[in-house]
């Protein structure tokens, strides 16, 4: 009998051992022989932190004070057509094989060849495609595919048609609308008559699941492969109509995005139009704050040209992991070395590239010119908002409420469903990749993390990554326009 009692003693203290080492629950012979049945609803289940987080954003996200009731948006605006990449590429009777980046498509082969690029990638991009016939015979193709849908798509329209589910906003949409666009648009919306034209400009998205395969190439994580011949949204021709129609709307709050389409277009026409652009926008009241939404770019001189010329004259940008990496190629700056993110991108690492743009090209210090405050990263796991003290309120909410709609939205759903998202953000992580720097924790039930650098601030939520995402085209543009919902001005200050 007293051997049985050392020997269930022993076996506790082994059960307490094992919690108190980080176990996660015991094995299930020692739970019999001990007779604690209830010892492991002491642990967490995967599924427990999911549950907290969600709970968390319930409680915590808030609106401002102080919101937005007029929202002006342009340029871009298409209709996307959505469909299977590998399905597609089948169909076209393209035979499988390995992948190739091409910062222009002119062919079928070169389609197929960039898009397994970023396919076993498992990362987004967006590129021109130059033949216009043969893209026009491609686009046939992808509208008969079985099961292919058509949506409002382009940054601009998908950030109004998000930024519309707000019943008390008015939200004007500057681009190129054409009848089937004009009728899957939000019936909020208005539309300038300038902005109408008879024919729609179409973007083909070619979407892929996690694990998907096609000939070698397997998918790490869902994502997709845009391409268009998109002339209209290549020049940003709305993009005067849309300065102009500012005075008539008086919005509080403008969103800008099609810059990246002009890439296209080749070097001479792309140096004068975004000549043209900084003035359009230059021309816009410096009391109204300025979003630029960025997207996929190759070329780094027009990418240099950006944060020497747009960045500084816009008060927030927002951007994915992609894209933040190539700014940082483009400038020369931290971490820009590296050719690509592996996994899950390092906080410290992206930390110390947020830190960089807004010190370089935004005012980061009180003596400089420069506009810029704010920028909303986003990546699959997690969310960082990083601005500059002072100028923006409701940070921790509004980075809460893009990692909720990120969540949401992919899984095709109104809310947050915790049994089909998995928190996939790291639990411990560091504030820079290089000294000095703060190791900082994920802490579940107070979801946003906070810290400092200089006079810059950083808030930093985990993603509840959908499990089957239904679709992830927009996905970028409703973050960052949900950000914008929930961020607010501090004062009223010039921009």
């Amino acid at each position: 009998m007293w051997r049985k009692a050392s020997a269930a003693a022993a076996l506790l203290a082994l059960a307490v051992g094992y919690f108190y080492h980080g176990g996660s629950e015991l094995p299930g012979e020692i739970l019999q022989y001990i007779n604690l049945p209830n010892v492991q609803t002491v642990s967490q289940s995967p599924s427990s932190l999911e549950t907290i987080i969600s709970s968390a954003w319930e409680t915590l996200i808030t609106l401002p004070t102080r919101q937005w009731s007029r929202v002006a948006v342009g340029v871009n605006a298409c209709v996307d057509v959505v469909v299977s990449g590998v399905g597609l590429l089948q169909a076209l009777a393209v035979d499988p094989g390995s992948g190739l980046d091409h910062e222009v498509l002119h062919s079928k082969e070169d389609l197929k060849e960039a898009f397994i690029h970023y396919m076993e990638r498992g990362a987004a991009a967006e590129r021109f495609f130059s033949d216009s016939e043969v893209f026009q015979r491609i686009a046939r193709a992808a509208a008969e595919y079985p099961g292919a849908k058509l949506y409002v798509g382009g940054n601009a329209a998908l950030i109004g048609q998000k930024l519309a589910t707000y019943s008390d906003l008015m939200v004007l949409l500057c681009g190129p609308v054409g009848p089937k666009l004009h009728e899957l648009l939000d019936e909020q919306i208005v539309v300038p008559p300038e902005s109408l034209q008879e024919t729609d400009e179409f973007h083909l998205i070619l979407e892929y699941k996690a694990g998907e395969q096609w000939g070698s190439t397997q998918a790490p994580q869902a994502n997709r492969f845009i391409f268009s011949h998109d002339v209209s949204n290549g020049a940003m021709s709305s993009l005067e109509t849309f300065v102009a129609s500012l005075e008539e709307f008086e919005p509080e709050l403008v969103v800008l995005s099609g810059l990246h389409m002009m890439e296209g277009q080749g070097r001479e026409l792309w140096e004068e139009r975004l000549k043209e652009a900084v003035s359009a926008i230059s021309d816009i009241r410096k009391d109204i704050p300025i979003h630029l939404e960025l997207a996929s770019m190759t070329d780094k001189d027009y990418m240099n040209r950006i944060m020497q010329e747009v960045m500084p004259i816009v008060s927030s940008i927002g951007l994915n992991e992609q894209e933040l990496l190539f700014l940082s190629q483009a400038g020369e700056g931290p971490h820009a070395e590296l050719a690509a993110w592996k996994g899950i991108p390092d906080v410290g690492r992206v930390s110390d590239i947020l830190l960089w743009v807004l010190e370089q090209h935004g005012r980061s210090e009180p003596s400089s010119e420069a506009d810029l405050t704010r920028i909303h990263f986003h990546t699959l796991a997690y969310h960082i908002l990083a601005t500059v003290d002072g100028y923006w309120g409701n940070q921790a909410a509004a980075v809460m409420a893009g990692a909720r709609v990120a969540s949401s939205q992919a899984c095709g759903l109104q809310t947050v469903d915790v049994s089909k998202v998995e928190l996939k953000a790291p639990l411990e992580f560091y504030s820079s990749h290089t000294e000095p720097r703060q190791k900082l924790r994920l802490n579940p039930e107070q979801p946003a993390t906070v810290w400092r650098r200089g006079n810059v601030t950083f808030h930093m939520t985990a993603v509840l990554v959908c499990k089957q995402p239904l679709r992830t085209v927009g996905l970028g543009d409703a973050i960052s326009a949900e950000g914008l919902m929930y961020s607010e001005l501090q004062s009223p200050q010039p921009f």
